[in-house]
């Protein structure tokens, strides 16, 4: 009756069930692992880059530096860069500062929606893995059940130890399919919470920086009346 035992001699369906919840649980583990650090790293980067920012009042020496390694900007990096770029594209164009201003805006909007897919990445197979893994799990119980009172059917006196083997193989199945979608679940909502964090943060920038984007552009305009 030990664990090996119960599935070595489970049923080929029970123990193709098993095998499945085993990947699962391991694909699930990888992704909770990667997506820890991802996050870890996001946090770090934006920090870092916000202190920077608001505490430097040379807003084209931060571009400059960033272009210097624009392959490698995430996050926070990116959107900054990605407005600031098309603000100065479209200031060198026109005159006209609702134009300049929705451009920049755009601009950050787009890289918002990239760094968010990319952030988001992988986090729905944690809510299929912890949605779908009990089931399948319940599956394997309930067929291997099934099998064990088959069997008990050509048997003229059935006894507690005929049937206690069967119905623990196949109660493996779904303490296997528990044990894949807990962490799953837990993961995903503490994940979840954490990317809505995350990206509010981003968009908070977003606003800010178009702020500070505006103020140029109104001074700019203030300078241009004044000289004439």
């Amino acid at each position: 009756m030990s664990f090996l035992h119960l599935v070595m001699n489970a049923g080929w369906v029970v123990q193709g069930v098993m095998t499945i919840l085993v990947i699962a649980s391991i694909l699930s583990w990888s992704v909770i692992l990667g997506k820890m650090l991802q996050l870890r790293r996001a946090k770090r980067d934006a920090e870092e880059f916000e202190e920077d920012f608001w505490g430097s009042s040379d807003i084209s020496g931060t571009y400059s530096q960033l272009t210097q390694r624009r392959g490698t900007l995430s996050g926070l990096e990116r959107i900054f860069e990605a407005g600031f770029s098309e603000f100065g594209r479209l200031r060198r164009k026109t005159g006209n500062d609702e134009i300049i201003m929705d451009g920049s805006g755009r601009a950050m909007r787009i890289a918002f929606a990239r760094e968010a897919d990319n952030i988001e990445q992988h986090l729905p197979f944690l809510a299929t893995v912890g949605s779908i893994s009990p089931y399948i799990g319940l599956f394997g119980t309930v067929w291997g059940i099934m099998n064990s009172f088959t069997a008990l059917g050509n048997v003229q006196q059935a006894t507690l130890a005929m049937v206690a083997p069967g119905i623990a193989e196949a109660l493996i199945a779904t303490a296997i399919g528990l044990f894949a979608a807990i962490p799953a679940v837990i993961f995903y909502n503490r994940f979840a919470t954490d990317i809505d964090r995350l990206l509010n943060r981003y968009e908070n920038f977003s606003e800010e920086f178009s702020t500070v984007l505006q103020r140029q552009t109104i001074k700019r305009s203030s300078n241009a009346q004044d000289a004439a």
